[in-house]
């Protein structure tokens, strides 16, 4: 106000949230995105089914995927989600973990502001206890060797418990980490390993039972040849991969062709045909045998190729010609003239499979490449099959090339609760409430645990710490007993890395909401219409 006249700043189509009201809002959008979550936690955690507008189904136990189909509008709910993403973009595993960490740090930080500790303090303290989780983490860190195929097996078996796929776990564990171990190597250095995502495949297919999943020393792409002249099997492949479509193209320009004659008609096609017939001329000229074209191959051209014995696969994706070229050692070229010994991609056998139209490369020697192969009864178990085995994948590159682990069922949490509350008391002053409340959050994950499994959590919470405190520090929850045992006998491990980022990433996400004290939301006209209306 000045001299009684209100001045205005903002446009009318921002909304402002000020003071305690805006750092109310984001604490209910996390606590919000987290409760949405939470039941899905632990071997005994639920599954969500998500419907789209479209009436596409979803049934999954997922914390990324169900967060990514969440269509939200809160910004601090859509900034938990990106953390979630990221956490899964990172690591693999662990997105329900760190959601779970960002709703309660959210809700100490409540309780703390409304004792009067300032949001700077509370940030403060909340990265002081971080980075001494982080040590905790790595105090208690189990190392393993890589050649104990059994850690693996059972930080596979880990990631995969409590969904779809855990009915064949004594199955696709081996095959999970065999895949893996098949395509690590050592870096530059040659003391680390190291593994490529992109290296280990996961091919999905409807039909069949769960049973039959496979590991394939290969490539597998859902596209069969062109024409059923041409071979099934294609042994010592040379392997012609090309961008641009084997047809002929239509003008830039317009233009008009005036025929008179049925003899002009008739040169016109055949010179169509010799245009089209030297495409396959050319291919077979080269010395291929199979062709990989990303875009469309003409008919008469696949009529060629089929006579001169050439398996080609058109409208192959992007990412997979880009895959098939890495893979095969081969490079990708426009047109049938840039095609010689120097960029064909080789394998030892090109082989369409029975029964589904899928056609898989064996033997690519430039790069080692390997798919898993996993079939169910329909797409949606498809569908949740295959993420679980992706979370399974990526936990077990996570620790091949990091070669630590940490007890799971709530071992490590309770460690953490324990050891950061002894540090708080080294702090003093307001910044210890915070660190204690950022102990306090810990205690979220075993309580989540056993109100998933149908336990009392007040009583195995406090059973856990009695373990803890007499240095049992691999006591965790058995939620199929309900009691507190040993985990590191019962062989639930997960990679060190998987906590440490979702402590990280929680952290950092708390801390930078609470310090927020003005939100001002810019709305589009098409939104200040509609709140009009209501």
């Amino acid at each position: 106000m000045l001299a009684g006249q209100p001045i205005v700043i903002l446009r009318d189509n921002v909304e402002v949230t000020s003071g305690m009201e805006a750092q109310h809002s984001n604490i209910m959008a996390c606590k919000a995105i987290a409760e949405a979550v939470r039941t899905t936690l632990g071997p005994r955690g639920m599954d969500k089914m998500l419907v789209s507008p479209t009436g596409d189904v979803v049934i999954t136990n997922d914390g990324a995927t169900i967060l990514h189909e969440l269509k939200v509008e809160h910004p601090a709910a859509k900034m938990v989600i990106s953390v979630a993403e990221a956490q899964d973009d990172e690591v693999g595993d662990g997105t329900t973990t760190a959601t779970i960490l960002i709703g309660a740090l959210m809700e100490e930080a409540e309780s703390l502001m409304k004792k009067g500790i300032h949001p700077t303090v509370i940030a403060k303290g909340y990265n002081l206890a971080m980075h001494k989780a982080i040590e905790v983490l790595e105090a208690n860190a189990i190392k393993g060797d890589i050649k104990k195929k059994d850690l693996l097996e059972k930080v596979a078996a880990t990631a995969i418990t409590g969904k779809s796929i855990e009915s064949m776990k004594s199955k696709i564990t081996p095959i999970i980490v065999d895949a893996v171990l098949k395509v690590a190597q050592k870096d530059a250095t040659g003391k680390n390993n190291t593994v490529d995502e992109d290296d280990v495949r996961i091919k999905t297919i409807v039909g069949d039972s769960l049973d039959d999943a496979e590991l394939i020393e290969g490539f597998l792409i859902d596209k069969t040849r062109c024409d059923t002249g041409m071979p099934k099997r294609v042994s010592k492949a040379v392997v012609a991969l090309l961008s641009q479509p084997l047809e002929i193209k239509k003008t830039e320009t317009k233009s008009k062709i005036k025929i008179t004659s049925s003899e002009q008609v008739a040169a016109f096609s055949e010179r169509e045909k010799a245009a089209l017939k030297a495409f396959a001329d050319k291919i077979k000229a080269s010395g291929a045998n199979v062709v990989l074209c990303q875009k469309g191959i003409a008919d008469a051209v696949q009529y060629y190729l089929s006579h001169a014995k050439i398996l080609a696969i058109q409208d192959v994706p992007e990412k997979d010609m880009k895959a098939f070229a890495r893979a095969l050692g081969g490079t990708i070229v426009n047109t049938p003239d840039d095609l010689g010994k120097d960029v064909f991609g080789t394998a030892d056998l090109v082989e369409e499979m029975k029964d589904v139209k899928v056609t898989k490369f064996m033997g690519c020697k430039k790069a080692k490449t390997v798919t898993i192969l996993i079939k169910g009864s329909n797409q949606i178990f498809v569908d949740e099959l295959e993420r679980a085995a992706y979370d399974a994948v990526r936990v077990v590159m996570d620790a091949i090339e990091d070669g630590k682990y940490v007890v799971g069922a709530a071992a490590i949490d309770t460690e953490l609760n324990l050891e950061i509350n002894k540090y708080a008391a080294t702090e003093g002053g307001r910044v210890q409430l915070a660190i204690e409340a950022f102990a306090r959050v810990f205690e979220a994950i075993p309580n989540t645990l056993a109100e998933n499994a149908g336990l009392n959590a007040i009583d195995i919470i406090v059973d856990l710490k009695k373990e803890h405190t007499t240095h049992k520090k691999y006591a965790g929850i058995n939620v199929l007993t309900g009691k507190v045992e040993d985990m590191y006998k019962a062989g639930v491990l997960e990679p060190m890395r998987v906590k440490k980022q979702a402590i990280q990433s929680a952290a950092e996400t708390a801390s930078l909401l609470i310090r927020v004290d003005d939100m001002m939301i810019s709305k589009s006209a098409a939104q200040m219409a509609k709140e009009g209306k209501a």
